[in-house]
């Protein structure tokens, strides 16, 4: 059997953390065990389903790197084909025609509710004579659900999981306007797409239980399902946008890695022995069901940075140039370009998010004279800019031009001025960087080259 696997998101707003993880988990078990993972888009609710939600869910997964495997499914496409098989199962008795007015309905529930009893349709159309309909009445159709026995999940996540049949009434099969319901089209198109495992949230628990009934009405066999737990707040409680419950797109410009969300994610409620840093390969061959939790997980936003610091530090300079770049806000010329390869190894090391790494970089490509903070300007004023005189004159014919050969002049100058390196260093960084926290100024100064350094300590000078 190849395993089939597929993400269904809605496309009513923006792709968010509960169902990035649900697309990672099913994208892991596809590749884990060689088969497909498609994407299938649940758009049949057409008031609150937008074309900007939908490209939402595709740069979310491209973000993401969950490449689906063939063309996404639009489910409201494929409205005819649910359509035929609810009249299928009326034409074989296994569904029939409610003609309940909403009037009525609301007065069973009622009724019910008064009575202490559970809400839930009475099957009062079940076995009436259609002849007996009002007039002006359109039916919607229900299936007719088993009423003894009972319904039995054998669920790879939560074990085995049973439900009284008296327990579950008949759902509704078509609308009275004649369009499915969101039930029956997930259990068609998941057949048609052969669908062989669904992995989703446990909120989706109870309908399983509805489509399982429905599968084997139809006759065909349901698909293993997996019900994952919820991911809650780092308090317990339900996760909301206080803890962190944001679309991807948002973490993205916030400047966390793809790798380390998907990292990140898969660790929220799986787990391998006490393993934390999973990479891409690994997690492929060592991702499966048995190593998911019962328990609902926590989302802990500092651990997230903490993870999201380390894949920077592993991460390929050029390439976090590139990203640091689109995040500086300017231009940035050859020269600029240079500089920051040149320094990235030193400026990753301090930061945990591409947001900070581009405010830690942005001196090295900012234009003269360069903007200096308050503790900085502190720095060039007094003693701070006699130093930095002196230095810029030692400087101008300082050979080599490198990070050994410049911390020994500024050695050299400390010692015979009777002052400690820091005296020195400090006032050159906060005129070079336009702050007090920097790289090492040394590596700073041979990044930024003879000439900017210069013309950096020149700008101070004069000012």
């Amino acid at each position: 059997m190849t395993v089939v696997t597929r993400f269904a998101p809605s496309p009513t707003g923006f792709l968010h953390i509960g169902g990035a993880r649900t697309a990672l988990f099913n994208w892991l078990f596809a590749r884990h065990h060689g088969g497909r993972f498609l994407l299938r888009i649940e758009d049949t609710d057409r008031q609150r389903s937008t074309p900007e939600a939908v490209q939402a869910i595709f740069d979310g997964l491209r973000w993401l790197g969950l490449a689906w495997d063939e063309e996404p499914v639009f489910q409201f496409t494929r409205a005819p084909r649910h359509v035929e098989v609810a009249h299928a199962l009326l034409a074989e008795g296994k569904a029939y025609r409610c003609y309940a007015s909403p009037e009525e309905l609301a007065a069973m529930r009622e009724a019910q509710k008064a009575a202490g009893q559970t809400l839930r349709y009475d099957g009062r159309w079940r076995d009436r004579d259609p002849a007996e309909a009002p007039e002006g009445v359109r039916p919607v159709i229900r299936l007719k659900a088993p009423r003894d026995g009972e319904t039995v999940i054998e669920d790879q996540v939560q074990g085995r999981i049973t439900v009284a049949n008296d327990q579950l009434d008949d759902m509704i099969l078509l609308r009275s306007d004649g369009t499915p319901t969101y039930m029956l089209s997930v259990v068609v198109d998941d057949h048609d797409m052969g669908i062989t495992h669904v992995i989703r949230g446990d909120d989706h628990l109870t309908n399983a239980f509805r489509q399982t009934q429905l599968y084997r009405l139809i006759g065909w066999a349901p698909p293993a399902f997996a019900h994952i737990p919820l991911i809650h707040g780092p308090d317990g409680a339900k996760l909301s946008k206080r803890h962190g419950a944001l679309g991807t797109e948002s973490y993205r410009d916030m400047g966390y890695l793809p790798e380390a969300m998907r990292n990140y994610l898969l660790r929220l409620g799986w787990g391998h022995g006490d393993d934390e840093i999973i990479d891409d390969a690994q997690a492929v061959a060592w991702f499966d069901l048995d190593g998911v939790g019962r328990a609902p997980a926590r989302f802990d936003m500092a651990k997230l940075t903490s993870l999201n610091g380390h894949y920077l530090r592993r991460a390929d300079d050029a390439r976090l140039v590139d990203l640091v770049v689109d995040r500086l806000g300017q231009t940035v010329d050859e020269e600029g370009h240079r500089r920051l390869l040149a320094g990235m190894a030193g400026l990753k090391e301090r930061a945990k998010t591409l947001m900070e790494l581009a405010e830690s970089a942005a001196f090295y490509v900012r234009p003269r004279p360069l903007a200096l903070d308050d503790k900085a300007l502190k720095q060039v004023t007094g003693d701070g800019a006699t130093t930095l005189a002196l230095m810029r004159d030692r400087l101008a014919a300082l050979e080599p031009w490198d990070r050994t050969a410049l911390e020994a002049d500024a050695r050299a100058a400390a010692e015979a001025h009777g002052l400690k390196l820091g005296k020195v260093a400090q006032p050159l960084r906060a005129a070079l960087t336009g702050s007090t926290v920097s790289p090492p100024i040394f590596e700073v100064m041979e990044i930024l080259g003879r000439a900017e350094t210069l013309a950096r300590l020149e700008d101070c000078c004069a000012g």
